[in-house]
Formats: structure tokens, sequence, C-alpha cells
């Protein structure tokens, strides 16, 4: 089931803040909980699972942070609703064998329809477009240089 949960919003966020925010070096996690106001706690959890997933790379040592592992372009929004699905490991009800035959054979249908178009949408919907959209709305960034590693 495609739930927005804090720790989803926290994610997203956190991935766009160290994209738009980067410089020549890493972003640390204490700016982006103070710019984006999440929890330390939340953050760090999320950070290493996106590490781990490859979307970040994370630094350690005092000039430590995170950036992003590949190209801005060529993170989805979808790749990290999924990281993080899997982290919550909360169970979708629409999957479920059991259960009333309309249930089953007309309601779980539209929904499981609804959530793969939704996903389409988020797998087509980069980190770089949602800088793109940040940049348009006057959102300043704090880094000296907006990072890309477009070649």
């Amino acid at each position: 089931m495609l739930r927005l949960s804090k720790k989803l919003l926290f994610a997203i966020e956190a991935v766009v803040d160290i994209a738009y925010h980067a410089s020549t070096g890493p972003v640390r996690s204490t700016d982006i909980s103070r710019r984006q106001g999440i929890p330390r706690r939340y953050l760090e959890q999320v950070l290493q699972q996106l590490v781990h997933h490859g979307v970040l790379a994370g630094q350690r040592g005092p000039r430590g942070g995170y950036r992003l592992a590949r190209e801005r372009r060529r993170i989805s929004v979808g790749e990290i609703i999924r990281i993080v699905r899997k982290l919550e490991g909360t169970i979708d009800p629409a999957s479920e064998p059991d259960g009333s035959e309309i249930g089953v054979k007309v309601v779980r249908p539209i929904w499981i329809d609804m959530q793969r178009e939704m996903m389409e949408r988020f797998d087509n919907t980069s980190i770089e477009e949602l800088c793109h959209r940040a940049r348009e709305r006057g959102i300043t960034a704090e880094g000296k240089v907006s990072a890309d590693f477009s070649i």
C-alpha cells in the first residue's frame, strides 16, 4: 500500500536537500536536519538506508556528510519510496490473498492499478526535477555550487 509516512517524506526531503544544497563537499546531516526540520533520530536511520541502497554516499570524519551516489537525474522518487517502504516493513493489505469476493475481485484490483499508476509517475520524477521546482519557487541554495554529476 502506498502510504505517505513521515519517514518517507523525510527521506525524499533529505535527498532533495543534499542534491539542492550540494557544494564541493558533502552535506552534513545537522544541516539537513536544521533546514528541513527533520529530527536527527529519523534522519540518520533513513540516510544510512539510502547509503546502503546506493542512492547516497557517506563520508566519515570532521568534514563528513552525504552526497548523491549518482547523478540526480538518475535517482527517482519511486526508488526512494521503495527503499523506505522496505525499511518500514509495512504489509500492503491489497496484496493479501484472503478477503471477500468483491474485495479480492473488484475493489483491490482498482487499488492496485492506482498504486501502479502512482509509482510509474514517481519513477518518472527525478531528484533533478524536484531541484528545478525548488529553484523555480525561489528556495535559496546554501551550497556555493549546484553540483551535478552530468557528463
